[in-house]
């Protein structure tokens, strides 16, 4: 099985071949400014270089990946002119270099077969994949280039020619006349029709057209069985595939039903903004670019809400209840998943999934049932107060920070029953319900987990320094005008909401500047392991805190209440920061290179999407196109996890230090 699966692994790599020789027009395709002498011959070397790392790559890998490597460099120099004037171009270049430089870092060929026995398959892959990459390479042609010059034309028809030729070369290994005749009739039927399209400007539909004709013509390999499991489960059988892949599912479908005629309100909503506000929602920040009492009818505020409610709790959660209700068992494949993702226990797995979901239920219908009543109490009518208190309610536990208030709970700044209320909820969402549920026992005395302690004791320290921070600083600031309890209460509220929940009580456009940055520091920590909310959690700063604490007394160990924190706990706590700190850098550097709003206010945005809050400067409404496609990204990122965005393409890998040198290095 060891043999089959590292052949299969081999004739896969083989398609780095077929994938390299498109890649080599990719300098021409794309350039469309008047290109100087310095354009065509970075351009030029930058094709003869893909095309010797096509030559090389299974040959000699690691001469192969490098010229590769510095193919893609020299490519996005020669299209550099044409990056820099398109915001969007220059995202989609980044990301595509990066990628495509990690891909080349994590290729290691295995291919030790017989090359002429095994042609056939050989064959078949390298035309597979580079008819994949030609359909990839058309849509994009389409998508930034549009127009396509007569260089572009000609090197997207002269690689549309290069990919049919390969099914070719593969047809003549073939037993059967049948897929020889046939294959050369496909493509020189298709290959007549995209040369006419060339003439009408059209030439990346054809190229669109043959590439999928090609995936479609050639057969399954013969060497993949059904013993070796489906295309999908390099996704459902990694956990941080698995989160990433369930929530990307979800945002889509949340897109496409905030597109419908009917979640508007009053007129059509633009793609964009359904997409911006369906990943707020199930991401659970909360940051808008529409007015949800406004611009949403019922439907449209139901589809939020529905959205949040699966966000909050995860769709494999629910997924897995539901599998339990009717009687279906979990396979050790997805038991392991869940047990990853979860952190739990594969016995415990399911019973601490259904208890999960009873102690979101009861504390939400709680919490809506005691705010429709306030809500009434304000002059609503009894069913504007029951729709409001079940929105808000759902919406806090879940700590989104979607209202039905254009100005959020601002209006509602004078009464504490209702902001204690949604903070409370907020609070209980924010701590993990396994967490909560221990409160009583200790409270009692009664011993429970560290790791429950940590959570407690930090949330409680950081709600308390936030109050006292935002009381002193902002008291004659946004909260002047108010009495000394309501700016108590409102200080206090605003601590609690900074915890990734994203609602406001007083407006925070104008806040002073230590006051800005103790909401950075409180929207960047975030809530606790095992809730809704979002940052690196609070347990991630309480190990970093006693670190610190035992490297300052000189400690060998770290120890928290007579027990012993493993080192891979410090690790994974680092880690999470440096994730955080790394991803959060790169949204703000993007948001300063392609938006004109001030640093002040895109940190902050950044911030707050990263952390999932929702809380905005009011610089969310001012985002063009592409900022509001980097804020999806970053709520995205904060959503999933930074160190689940870094093991996305991870494989399970094992490292054995113990031959290995002790290194000392100086730090002062």
């Amino acid at each position: 099985m060891k043999f089959y699966s590292t052949r299969k692994n081999s004739f896969q790599q083989s398609g780095a071949e077929g994938l390299l020789l498109m890649l080599a027009a990719v300098p021409f395709i794309f350039s469309q400014t008047s290109a100087g002498m310095w354009q065509i011959v970075t351009a030029t070397l930058a094709s003869i270089l893909c095309l010797g790392a096509t030559w090389y790559i299974l040959r000699q890998p690691d001469f192969g990946k490098l010229l590769a490597g510095i193919s893609a460099t020299i490519c996005i120099i020669a299209l550099w002119p044409d990056i820099t004037g398109h915001p969007a171009t220059a995202l989609s270049a980044a990301v595509v270099y990066i990628f495509a430089l990690y891909s080349l870092s994590d290729f290691t060929s295995a291919l030790r077969l017989n090359r002429s026995s095994d042609e056939v398959e050989l064959g078949l892959q390298r035309t597979r994949w580079a008819a994949i990459a030609l359909m990839g390479i058309s849509i994009a042609s389409f998508l930034i280039v549009r127009q396509l010059s007569p260089v572009s034309s000609t090197a997207l028809l002269f690689i549309t020619a290069t990919a049919q030729i390969l099914s070719i070369l593969w047809s003549i290994y073939q037993q059967s006349n049948f897929h020889k005749l046939f294959c050369i009739l496909l493509n020189s039927l298709t290959f007549l029709a995209t040369f006419y399209m060339m003439n009408h400007g059209l030439v990346w539909l054809g190229s669109l057209m043959i590439g999928a004709s090609l995936l479609l013509f050639l057969p399954k390999s013969a060497y993949i069985d059904e013993s070796q499991g489906n295309w999908w489960d390099i996704f459902v059988n990694h956990p941080a595939r698995a989160t990433m892949v369930t929530f990307l599912l979800l945002c889509l479908s949340g897109t496409f039903l905030l597109f419908l005629p009917g979640a508007a309100a009053h007129k059509p909503i633009a793609l964009i903004d359904a997409a911006f506000t369906a990943v707020s929602a199930v991401c659970i920040t909360g940051l808008i670019v529409l007015d949800t009492p406004n611009d949403f009818s019922f439907l449209g505020q139901a589809f939020i809400l529905l959205l949040i409610q699966l966000g909050g709790l995860g769709i494999m959660t629910v997924t897995t209840v539901a599998m339990h209700a009717f009687g279906r068992r979990l396979s050790l494949k997805q038991a392991k998943v869940l047990k990853s993702t979860f952190n739990s226990e594969h016995d415990n797995l399911v019973s601490s999934l259904i208890q999960i979901i009873k102690f979101t239920a009861f504390s939400e219908t709680l919490g809506a049932a005691i705010l429709a009543i306030l809500f009434y109490r304000t002059g609503l009518t009894a069913g504007d107060a029951v729709w409001r208190g079940i929105f808000t309610s759902i919406s806090a536990f879940c700590n989104a920070g979607f209202a039905l208030q254009t100005d959020s709970l601002i209006p509602f700044q004078d009464n504490p029953y209702i902001l204690h209320c949604v903070a409370m909820l907020i609070m209980v969402g924010g701590l993990a319900p396994a967490v909560v549920l221990l409160i009583p026992s200790w409270l009692r005395g009664q011993s429970i987990s560290v790791a429950a302690k940590m959570a407690l004791f930090t949330t409680a320290a950081l709600l308390f320094l936030g109050t006292l921070f935002f009381l002193v600083f902002e008291w004659n600031g946004v909260l002047s005008g108010l009495s000394a309890t309501n700016k108590l209460h409102n200080a206090w509220f605003q601590s609690v909401t900074l915890r990734t929940a994203g609602f406001n009580s007083v407006d925070i456009t104008n806040v002073l500047g230590p006051t800005f940055l103790i909401m950075i520091c409180l929207m960047f920590i975030g809530g606790s392991p095992g809730g809704t909310a979002g940052g690196v959690k609070t347990t991630t700063f309480g190990v970093l805190i006693a670190t610190f604490w035992a490297c300052a007394l000189g400690y060998d160990e770290i120890t928290i209440k007579n027990k012993r924190v493993v080192p891979e706990t410090v690790y994974k706590a680092v880690t999470t920061v440096v994730a955080g700190m790394f991803v959060l850098l790169s949204v703000i550097l993007m948001l300063e290179a392609t938006q004109l709003t001030g640093l002040r206010e895109l940190i902050f945005e950044a911030t707050s999407a990263l952390g999932t809050v929702g809380l905005s400067l009011g610089a969310t409404n001012r985002l063009d196109g592409i900022g509001k496609i980097i804020i999806m990204l970053a709520m995205f990122a904060g959503r999933i996890g930074p160190v689940t965005l870094f093991t996305l393409l991870s494989r399970e890998r094992s490292a054995n230090a113990q031959h290995c040198l002790d290194a000392r290095i100086n730090l002062t």
